[in-house]
């Protein structure tokens, strides 16, 4: 037995919404709880420190502007990179746009961007939002019936590609992408690779310093941490040579009438007043998953996972979405003659909160069959094999009712 299987009680006290009597929460996907640690936090920086940051020479104005950059530090050390390299934003859309935006200084009349059909709506419109600007050409890879990414496809796509977009973990069908190997492939053609790391980082190891990608993108609130804040990891020396695209306050460090020098990476990517307090509640819930353990995280999730798939993924008249192994702690499926939102809506009066509907990609769910979208239940390492039991049981229910 491991860690947060011997000690899944007090972790789960250390969430306050989970002391619900009879609510139980699955939609981590969507977004996470928050830990004690993390309100308190945020809620001592608001009290006790709340000055803007880089700007004062007083007292808190200077020891804020040191615990955001502490902050930066704590969560550039959880990937892996340099501080330098990280960037914060509000969130993963955020963080894809700007370096779609980014990228445009890279990219001429015709030049061809790639990404896949298992993509969130967030790694596609950007990048077919700067395709019609710039008159590029935007290509998507296809998936199979399990929603793996068709790796024929993959390699005949990215032939010539300037710029490849792919997610690392799948929002809906909980595939897990080997990132290493296919982003060492598309940079191997010498194309720029995004990854999309919103559904990874909060689950499992991530290490950009061994991926071959330039861009990796994430949001703190699926990771414990506050809405609002965003992180977008790049290379630093492609952040040095990169003009920012979004222009302001705080990003430069001279302003003429006749022109203007910006700020060092990453700072001339961060215009205007950040979100210095989400930065610091991000860090804050770094440090609680270090202290719980990524590798426990994830290895008990690999669990809940397996036990979510053999328990609910078998019910009569229950299809589910994506492979069936090697995949993350969440399930999204349809019960046959019932709609997604109506199988939501009676398990909300159960108690079981879960999410329906296209979950922000419905490219792949029409792709996989999937005419109304899909109810998904997605788990975190605070929800344990007895919250499965009772969707089970709830599910069971609803389909001896229909």
């Amino acid at each position: 037995m491991g860690y947060i299987e011997k000690n899944i009680k007090d972790i789960r006290e250390d969430f306050p919404i989970l002391s619900r009597p009879g609510f139980i929460y699955l939609d981590s996907a969507a977004t996470s709880q928050k830990p004690f640690v993390v309100l308190e936090k945020m809620d001592w920086v608001y009290k006790n420190l709340n000055a803007n940051v880089h700007r004062g020479i007083y007292k808190i104005a200077e020891d804020i502007t040191e615990e955001y950059e502490r902050s930066r530090k704590e969560i550039s050390g959880f990937i892996n990179a340099s501080e330098s390299e990280i960037v914060f934003t509000r969130n993963t859309t955020e963080s894809i746009n700007l370096a779609a935006y980014m990228l445009l200084q890279k990219l001429k009349r015709g030049d061809r961007i790639v990404t896949t059909l298992l993509e969130h709506h967030s790694n596609f419109l950007p990048w077919k939002k700067i395709a019609k600007i710039a008159g590029l050409n935007l290509e998507l890879v296809k998936v199979t019936s399990e929603a793996l990414i068709d790796e024929e496809d993959f390699e005949k796509k990215i032939e010539n590609a300037k710029v490849v977009a792919f997610t690392h973990v799948s929002n809906v069908a909980g595939t897990i992408v080997d990132v290493k190997r296919l982003a060492r492939k598309a940079k191997e053609r010498g194309a720029f690779v995004l990854i999309d790391g919103a559904q990874a980082t909060p689950h499992m190891k991530v290490d950009v310093s061994n991926l071959a990608v330039d861009f990796y993108v994430f949001s703190g609130h699926k990771m414990l941490g506050p809405t609002g804040i965003g992180v977008l990891y790049g290379k630093k020396d492609l952040l040095e040579e990169l003009e920012p695209p979004f222009t302001g306050g705080e990003m430069v460090k001279e302003v003429h009438k006749d022109g203007q020098s910006w700020n060092d990476v990453p700072w001339k990517f961060e215009p205007g007043t950040p979100n210095y307090v989400g930065s610091i509640g991000l860090a804050e819930a770094v440090r609680y998953i270090k202290k719980i353990g990524i590798d426990q995280i994830e290895t008990y999730e690999k669990k809940l996972s397996e036990y979510l798939l053999e328990n609910v993924g078998n019910i009569k008249g229950l299809r589910y979405a994506g492979p069936k192994n090697n995949r993350a702690a969440l399930l999204a499926f349809e019960i046959k003659g019932v709609h997604p939102h109506d199988v939501a809506a009676y398990l909300d009066m159960k108690g079981i909160a879960v999410r329906s509907g296209w979950h922000c990609a419905q490219p792949l769910q029409e792709e996989l069959g999937f005419s109304n979208g899909t109810t998904r239940a997605s788990l975190y390492f605070y929800n344990t094999f007895s919250e499965i039991d009772k969707l089970r049981t709830a599910l069971e229910e609803l389909v001896n009712i229909v």
